[in-house]
């Protein structure tokens, strides 16, 4: 059919279709304004803008276990703070200028105040330490607005696996399992009962519902048959502790009551299908010997201490830096393809095929 000519009245009769007629006549107009192909173009919206960071203020500072402390933070204009959901993390900037992510502990309906736990690591990278020995009430810091990468689904059946500071953004979780009625279980396990924060608020919150195993009682940790034991039929489990503990529980959860799991992991993924390469610092740096079972920002931090990082787990964008020439196998989950294509690289996760020489501008 010649689309320039209307077509035939819609109800069969000899003349035109008056509306069909009228509405052609528009599309005539209409569509070379837009341009070709027509209708399908559409203004190109601006990027928003990224959020400002937060000021915020040390309002209180409690030891809930023998090595973890308790901080508010609060708006030093008493204001509202932005909302967040169970499983949110906030990325802190220490006064040292080191950035650490924590997560939220407290409760999402205080509009007013958040809450993070802070485990001392004494032979740590200095951000724990930082926070214990120097952050008292009246300090402020700038922090980026809440970021949620361990979102709790609010199944109907779910299974808590806390593993020693793991249990921070479960027990949220668990306060809103409670509010909403859900069947939910929570295990608790570290290496000592000394060592494990929050238990009254656990057991107040649930008695029937808490398990807590301190490994020196129990005789170790529990395994992941043991720990998935505990799950209701079809349960979702949501955990978050070390390497160990999640790797036995993905290893057992087939096997288990449970169909699901989501979790949040302390530091950095095991390392798949590494290969080792060849990282230089600077276009006539040395040039370092990455192994496939090393990342390439942490063989980097050992002649350069002061490259930055956070997440270790290639989120955050921490440790970005320029690639200077190289192809790199990226495996972050942050860069866009056209941050990739200009050259960002996340060190802490991405790496590079056997015998490849990246290139970096640090």
């Amino acid at each position: 059919m010649d689309l320039a000519t209307p077509p035939p009245d819609l109800y069969g009769r000899p003349g035109p279709d008056r509306f069909l007629r009228r509405l052609t006549a528009f599309s005539d107009w209409y569509t070379p304004i837009l341009g070709a192909p027509g209708l399908r173009r559409s203004p190109r919206r601006r990027a928003p803008r990224p959020a400002a960071p937060l000021t915020l203020a040390v309002t209180s500072r409690t030891m809930v276990s023998a090595d973890v402390v308790e901080l508010g933070l609060a708006d030093p204009a008493a204001g509202p703070l932005p909302p967040w959901q169970p499983g949110a993390r906030l990325l802190l900037t220490l006064p040292s200028g080191r950035e650490r992510h924590y997560s939220l502990c407290g409760d999402p309906a205080d509009r007013y105040g958040y809450r993070i736990a802070v485990r001392r690591i004494a032979d740590g990278a200095g951000g724990s330490v930082e926070i214990h020995d120097q952050l008292h009430p009246g300090a402020r810091l700038t922090v980026r607005r809440p970021r949620n990468g361990f979102a709790f689904c609010a199944e109907p059946a779910v299974l808590f696996l806390a593993g020693g500071i793991g249990v921070t953004p479960l027990l949220p979780m668990a306060r809103e399992a409670e509010r909403l009625g859900l069947d939910w279980r929570l295990v608790h396990a570290g290496r000592t009962a000394e060592a494990l924060p929050y238990t009254a608020q656990l057991r107040a919150l649930g008695p029937d519902r808490v398990e807590l195993w301190a490994d020196d009682r129990r005789g170790g940790p529990p395994d992941g048959a043991e720990l998935l034991s505990r799950a209701p039929e079809g349960a979702a489990v949501y955990c978050c502790g070390p390497a160990p503990m999640l790797a036995a529980v993905q290893r057992a959860l087939d096997a288990s009551p449970a169909r699901a799991l989501h979790f949040e992991r302390f530091g950095a993924a095991p390392i798949v299908d590494g290969r080792p390469f060849t990282l230089r610092l600077g276009a006539e740096g040395p040039e370092l010997a990455v192994p496939a079972d090393r990342s390439a920002l942490d063989v980097a931090r050992e002649l350069r201490p002061d490259l930055p990082y956070s997440c270790h787990q290639g989120f955050c964008g921490t440790c970005k830096v320029n690639l200077l020439s190289g192809t790199p196998e990226h495996r972050d989950r942050r860069l866009t393809p056209e941050e990739r294509a200009g050259g960002a690289l996340l060190p802490c996760v991405s790496r590079a095929a056997e015998g490849e020489t990246l290139v970096l501008d640090v």
